[in-house]
Order: C-alpha cells, then structure tokens, then sequence
C-alpha cells in the first residue's frame, strides 16, 4: 500500500459499509497483490458477480480517468463498469476469469491476445479531458530524470538520454486528430479472461494518444525474450499485426521501458526492473526503424 494511506485504511470498513448500503451490495473478500486499490469479491443486488474496487487515494485524478476511460469504453476490451461514486473513488466492475499470465501461453500467442483486446477499446474520444500522449511522454521524461539521479544513476546514460529523446520525439508527433483513447499499461497481468472466451483489460490508465503508445507497452515488457533476437522485430510485427507505425511504436516502448525500469527499482520488485534496464543499455545503440 501507499505511505500515508493509513487514514485511509482506517477508514475502510466504513466506506465498505457505505458503498453495501447504497449500492445494494453483498462484499466479500479481497483479492491478493493490490497495491494501488482495495479490490473485493462482490454480488450486486442482482446476485450478479462483480468486483468492488476501492482506489487509495494519491495525488492526481486517477480514480476520475479510471471512470472516465471505462465509461467510455462501455465494456468493449475493458471490464465493463456498473455503478461508480469518484467521490469515494469506488467502482462496482464486471468480474473477470483468470489472468493472461496465469495461463503461461506462448509470447507470440500473448502478443495477439494484447493486440486484439487493446484494438477494442481505441477510439476517438474528444473533449473527455484525459490526458494526452504529448502529456504522457513529458511525464515519462520527468520521472526518468529526476529518478534515475535519485537511484545513483543504475543504467547507463546512454539509455537514459535514449528514452529522453524517443520521448521528444513523441511528443512533436502528438496530433489531436489521430488520438484515440487508449489503455495505457496493456500488459499480461492486466488481461482478463472474459465470459465470452475473449479477454478484456483491467487497470486502464487512459488517455487520448496514438495507438503506438499501447503497443510501446507491449515492447516494453518481456525483456529477456526481446533480446534473445534482433529488438526491432518485435516492433515491425506489431506495426505489421496492427497497421500502426514501427517507429512511434519503438519510440514508445524505449521511453517506456526506461521509465518502468526505474519504477520498479526503486521499489524494489526485481529482478525485471534491472532486466529492463540492461534491455534499454542493450537497444540504446541500435538504429531507429
């Protein structure tokens, strides 16, 4: 959980109460592994299974994009949304299967599954007031300076100065007119078995960007199997299995990688947050597409 969550905490069994009052609904217990939210088992007036899922507060508008993006997306590729308060940053979900990770599928399987889910869920969505993919990269280079200095500099300065420019280079090719609202963190453990034999995303971030920005998360993870061949070839069949651009797809996934690297050295969760900074070390030299 966050630090200076405790408030919060204390209040829980409150809020919970609230939300079975005014919602009608039976709560049961929370799933393991949350770190950003309370996220429950739960039945809906209807008997209906459906997840309740608590966000802890933090600064920012999460909880509100959160909402924003489900609405929008009316449970196409995401959980569909049932009930919402943003004020109690609560949400009532459709209850999902397991996870893409738990089924161990093959990457190349895994790579169709992510793209097919993420294509359900990008459209034009203006005037929501997500932020946009230029907002994005701007914010990726903010947190990869100022925490790759406070973590003692643990890739090179290469990568670093890698993923500032591809992150600059997104930022000049944002266009308002080809954004679409998009995800923001498609990856394996955010996709969910669905009642239909498809899979639907969870834990969207959304925001209003081009479509490469999914696919840059995409390039992003798996990092030892990205290097086991040329890293470039992930983002050409990605390119070619979505009709997008190979090159802002790559720009992504470099800013990207660099930035979740640092992220989960500095918490701690390794060894993928070293693994994706030596994969940033290793692409830092290659040529753009």
């Amino acid at each position: 959980m966050l630090a200076g969550a405790q408030p919060w905490l204390d209040g829980l069994p409150g809020l919970i109460a609230g939300l079975k009052r005014d919602w009608g609904i039976a709560v049961g217990p929370p799933f393991g592994g949350s770190t950003e939210a309370y996220v429950a088992r739960a039945r809906d007036a209807d008997g209906r299974a459906a997840v309740l899922k608590l966000m802890i507060p933090r600064p920012g508008d999460h909880a509100q994009r959160e909402i924003a993006t489900l609405r929008l997306a009316a449970g196409e590729g995401l959980a569909r949304l049932y009930r919402y308060d943003s004020d109690r940053g609560a949400m009532l979900l459709e209850r999902l299967g397991r996870s893409l990770d738990e089924l161990a599928l093959p990457i190349g399987q895994r790579h169709e599954i992510l793209c097919a889910t993420a294509e359900r869920i990008w459209r034009p969505a203006p005037r929501s007031g997500l932020p946009t993919g230029a907002d994005q990269a701007r914010s990726l280079a903010r947190h990869i300076t100022a925490t790759w200095a406070r973590l003692g500099r643990p890739c090179s300065a290469r990568a670093i100065e890698h993923a500032l420019t591809c992150a600059a280079r997104r930022v000049g090719a944002h266009d308002d007119a080809r954004s679409v609202l998009v995800h923001g963190d498609v990856h394996q453990w955010n996709a969910l078995e669905g009642r239909d034999g498809g899979f639907k995303l969870i834990d969207p971030d959304g925001l209003l960007a081009e479509p490469e920005y999914d696919l840059g998360v995409i390039m992003r993870e798996d990092p030892a199997e990205l290097l086991a061949g040329d890293p470039r070839d992930r983002a050409r069949w990605l390119a070619q299995r979505t009709g997008r651009d190979a090159t802002a797809i790559w720009e992504w996934g470099v800013a990207e990688r660099v930035a979740t690297g640092l992220t989960l050295t500095s918490i701690g969760l390794q060894p993928v947050g070293s693994e994706m900074l030596a994969a940033a070390d290793q692409v830092a030299g290659l040529d753009l597409l």
